[in-house]
This record gives structure tokens, C-alpha cells and sequence, in this order.
């Protein structure tokens, strides 16, 4: 009996254990930063990724590719999540972030393989962050001048099929996030991009007012409304369905001829609720039927039904219409008001534009391009510009990129490590290295000289802070004077999401899964696993931990 071993867990459960655990979780970060290193920077390549239905997306845009990746490894996952985080807070930094999450955790392995405790790593990169962010603040400089936000916003599209247009693009973006600032925010859920395929990018254009990509019901409807009355509604003008399990008797014709026009009379009184209202422009977010069309026609209102719930939000935003839930709470003070309001065509696509509104909260880009595929890329990097160039906005800093901050930081650590004492000061000296990463990743993705070109850039930051990596000549030069500028918020985001990610990840000591629970992960009949991450030693592949004793 005292050998017996002791089952405390379900048949079929897989356990790794200390070291096993955390280098199969280690490697699985580093496994994932490397798949989106080679997309960071101006010269960064794209991916390109198929899911099961054969739908094809070329992007380097790292959140994309590792949303479309669909990774199940969980400490990746982890960095997916961290990622997807960084683009919600301020929209870019997304590769980044998984880079230098993946930098520290090799770094750190290092350190344990020396014998160094994982507390005295975590507490080590937990103070480095802190003097990070303190020295990314110190380095700083203001930035609230239009001419400085284009400079943001041509950086954050560099390297991302715009580079031909990013200058034009990059005043559409400005322009658009300074219409719609209040309070000195720019709330970029208010601005809507608008792909439309055929032309050239430089065709692409900022909307007076706000684009909705509807045509109005019928044709015989009002195509041009000016001195336009607004309703938005979420009420259905539509008969309501009838119970399945309801009859109805009908046993003459009078009676059927009686039925019909009672279902007449319900939305004929529907419809002369919106008229009396004042409106003569209605859009819904429900159905309209067949017979309200008619009676809509026939009463002049120019009318658009299963309106998507962001357009809503951005016409009341734009008009001060007041979102109505039932039709009886419609009146005139509910409407909102634009000059005009008007169907347009746009090479082949129709879109209603919704102009002259005096106060508006909301703005549109018409984003042409010459196919799906070079628009939905080029969508992809509005949305990053749109978010750095509202974090400057609102936070009113910037730092200088080409890797000039980087490299400034991993000197001053240097300084502020060799202060520190104890084994402490060793984890802080690896941040600092693993913080090269960035500027060694974009000299590299330019096919570069790396080693010389880091040690120009250490040589140059003993007389300033300013000078980074010029991908497009291999010279190291004033990133400030070149104008390349990024964010501090980015910057200071993407380096607590990396720290605490890499921390989260470092504090795993056991991973103990259900039975089946990550063999959607495990490996293929090439030895890969699904993720497409590679197998671990003893591990079956990155998603499965079979080959576990049993718990004693």
C-alpha cells in the first residue's frame, strides 16, 4: 500500500510540472513573437493567412494576423489577449508588444538557467518597467500642433501598403480626428472608414458630413432631402409576428377583404406617427415592410431600414437625433437636423451622405483603393493612425521612433541596474538588453548591417537622445529632424502590457489540462501543431502535455 500511487485527478488529465511547465510556455511566446517580428517597421514583410473557408487576408498588421491565426497554445494565447488589449487602449503597438513580451521571457530564461530564483526575475523586471515608463516620460517632448499629429500618423502607416499615399491619407486622418475632438478627446469609434473599391488610394477623400452604406428603400423614394428632419428608431414598422399557435377564422371572403385592411390600418397609423413627427428623413435599425415602404413613398420621407448600430450612434452623434426605442415616444424634439442629405455613387457603390450638420460629433473617410484586398490592408492601417493620432491628442506627448527610445532606454537602465544591488540588478540588466530588440528587429527586417548599425546608434546617444536608424538608407541620423514620431502613450502601454504579460507567464509553475482539452492543438502528421506553433520536447506538440506520470 505505501507505493501505491494516489490519483487526485480525472483519468486522461495531463500535468507539466516547474521547469517543464515553464519552458514549454516560454518557448511557445517566443515561437509566437518570432511568426510577427519579421512584419515590425517600415520594411517589415506581410503574411498571408487562409481559415478554413478559403477566405485570404495579407496583412502585417500583427493584431490581425494573430487574430486570424486562431492560436490555442495558452500561454500564446496569453499574448494574443495582451495584444489585443494594446490595440483597444490606444490602437497600436500590437507587434511590438509580443515582441518585446517574447525578448524578456528569453532573457529571463537565461536568468534561470543560471540559478537565478524566478521571484528575484519578476520583482527585477517589475522595477525596470516602472524606471522605463519614468525615463519614457523624461524623454518626451509636446506635441499639439497639426503638423506633428501627420508626422504621427505617416509613422504609424509606415510599412503598411500606404506608403505611396501616406502623406495624403495621413492629412485625412488628422483632419478627421480634429473634427469630431471635445474636451480635448477624439473618440475614433465616431469615425466611420468607408471602403470602396476602384481608383487609386490618393483618391480617397474626407466626407463633409457622415457616410451610411445604404441606398434608401425604394427608388421611388426621395433621393435629396434638403433642410433634412432626422428620426433614428429602433422600433419596427412592420406587423408584429403572430403566435405560431394562434388561428384565425375566417369564413368569407368580407372577412379576409375586413383582416387585411385591419393590417392596412396598423401601419398606416404606424407610418403617420413618423409623419406627424416632422421627419422627412428616417433611418431604422429594424425591419420596414412592403406596405410601410408604400405609405413612406407616398408621404415623401426618404427612409433606410436594418441600419448597423454604429451608423446609428454616428448619425445621432452628428445630427442630435435621439435614438427612439417606441415609435409612440417619437415627436419632433426627438429628430436631429443636417442641411442635406443625399444618395451618391461612387465609381459602382452606392452610399447616402449625411451633410451640413452644425455641430458634428462624427466624421467619414472615403477609403478608395484598386481592389478588396488593397483596401481592407490600407483600412487596416487607418485604424492604427487613427489611434496614435488620437492617444497624441489627448495625451499631448510624443517620443521619437526609428528605435531612438529604445536604444535611450537600454542606456539609462544600464545606469539605473548597475545602482541597484543583489541578484535584482542582474533581471534589470537583461530587460535593458531585451529591449534592443526593437531597434535590432528593424535593422534586420531592412536587411541591414545589425551589429555595426547597434553600435552606431549606442556611439550617437553619448551626445543625443534623438538619433535612430533610417531603414530606407542605413543611416543613423536625427529621427526628430526626419520626423519619424511615435506616441508616448503607445510606447509606455506596449511596455507595462509586455512586462506583466511576461511576468504572468514567468509565475506559472504547473500546467494541469482536462482530458482533451488542447488536443485541437496537437501535432499533425508533420510534426506541427495546429497553431502552427512547433512541438516541445516530451510535449506532443504545443497545445497537448500527453506522456504524464501519474499525480503521487
Amino acid at each position: 500500500m505505501a507505493n501505491q500511487p494516489i490519483f487526485i485527478l480525472p483519468e486522461g488529465t495531463e500535468r507539466y510540472s516547474k521547469r517543464d511547465a515553464l519552458r514549454m510556455n516560454i518557448t511557445a511566446a517566443k515561437v509566437l513573437a518570432g511568426i510577427v517580428r519579421t512584419t515590425l517597421g517600415p520594411k517589415g514583410m506581410d503574411k498571408m493567412l487562409t481559415n478554413s473557408l478559403g477566405d485570404v487576408t495579407v496583412t502585417n498588421d500583427g493584431a490581425t494576423i494573430m487574430r486570424e491565426m486562431e492560436i490555442n497554445q495558452p500561454a500564446a494565447r496569453m499574448l494574443v489577449e495582451t495584444a489585443k488589449k494594446q490595440e483597444e487602449i490606444v490602437g497600436d503597438g500590437t507587434t511590438s508588444v509580443v515582441v518585446i513580451a517574447g525578448e524578456l521571457l528569453a532573457k529571463a530564461e537565461e536568468l534561470l538557467d543560471d540559478g537565478i530564483a524566478t521571484s528575484v526575475v519578476v520583482k527585477g523586471y517589475r522595477n525596470a518597467t516602472a524606471k522605463a515608463v519614468e525615463i519614457l516620460k523624461n524623454i518626451a517632448i509636446d506635441a499639439d500642433d497639426e503638423e506633428t499629429l501627420k508626422k504621427v500618423a505617416v509613422t504609424a502607416m509606415s510599412g503598411k501598403g500606404s506608403d505611396y499615399a501616406k502623406e495624403h491619407l495621413a492629412d485625412l486622418v488628422v483632419k478627421a480626428a480634429l473634427r469630431i475632438k471635445e474636451d480635448g478627446k477624439s473618440d475614433i469609434d465616431n469615425i466611420n472608414i468607408q471602403r470602396v473599391s476602384g481608383d487609386s488610394v490618393e483618391d480617397s477623400f474626407l466626407a463633409e458630413g457622415i457616410i451610411i452604406d445604404k441606398a434608401p428603400l425604394s427608388k421611388n423614394m426621395p433621393k435629396d432631402v434638403e433642410d433634412a428632419k432626422i428620426a433614428i428608431m429602433k422600433y419596427p414598422i412592420e406587423l408584429k409576428d403572430i403566435n405560431t399557435d394562434a388561428k384565425i377564422d375566417i369564413t368569407s371572403p368580407d372577412q379576409f377583404e375586413m383582416f387585411l385592411k385591419q393590417e392596412e390600418d396598423m401601419i398606416k397609423d404606424l407610418v403617420n406617427k413618423v409623419v406627424d413627427s416632422g421627419c422627412n428623413v428616417l433611418f431604422c435599425q429594424k425591419g420596414i415592410d412592403d406596405m410601410a415602404e408604400h405609405y413612406l413613398k407616398k408621404a415623401g420621407i426618404m427612409a433606410f431600414k436594418r441600419v448597423k448600430k454604429s451608423d446609428m450612434d454616428r448619425i445621432a452623434k452628428a445630427t442630435g437625433a435621439k435614438l427612439v426605442s417606441d415609435i409612440e415616444d417619437l415627436s419632433e424634439e426627438k429628430l436631429g437636423y443636417a442641411g442635406h442629405v443625399y444618395l451618391d455613387k461612387i465609381f459602382d457603390h452606392e452610399l447616402t451622405l449625411i451633410e451640413e450638420c452644425e455641430n458634428p460629433k462624427a466624421s467619414s473617410i472615403v477609403l478608395r483603393g484598386s481592389t478588396r484586398y488593397v483596401t481592407e490592408q490600407i483600412a487596416r492601417a487607418l485604424d492604427d493612425a487613427l489611434g496614435v493620432v488620437a492617444a497624441t491628442i489627448e495625451e499631448g506627448t510624443v517620443l521619437i521612433g526609428g528605435g531612438a527610445c529604445e536604444i535611450d532606454l537600454v542606456k539609462q537602465l544600464r545606469e539605473y541596474g548597475e545602482s541597484v544591488s543583489g541578484r535584482e540588478q542582474l533581471a534589470i540588466l537583461k530587460y535593458a538588453e531585451a529591449l534592443e530588440v526593437i531597434p535590432r528587429t528593424l535593422i534586420e527586417n531592412a536587411g541591414l548591417d545589425t551589429i555595426n548599425l547597434i553600435a552606431d546608434l549606442k556611439a550617437a546617444h553619448e551626445d543625443s537622445p534623438f538619433i535612430g536608424i533610417n531603414v530606407f538608407d542605413g543611416k543613423v541620423v536625427d529621427m526628430k529632424d526626419a520626423g519619424v514620431i511615435e506616441p508616448l502613450r503607445v510606447k509606455i502601454q506596449a511596455l507595462q502590457s509586455a512586462g506583466e504579460a511576461a511576468e504572468m507567464i514567468l509565475r506559472i509553475d504547473d500546467m494541469i489540462a482536462a482530458r482533451n482539452a488542447l488536443n485541437s492543438t496537437g501535432p499533425d502528421e508533420s510534426g506541427n501543431d495546429a497553431s502552427g506553433m512547433p512541438p516541445m520536447p516530451g510535449a506532443g506538440g504545443m497545445g497537448g502535455m500527453g506522456g504524464m506520470p501519474p499525480m503521487m
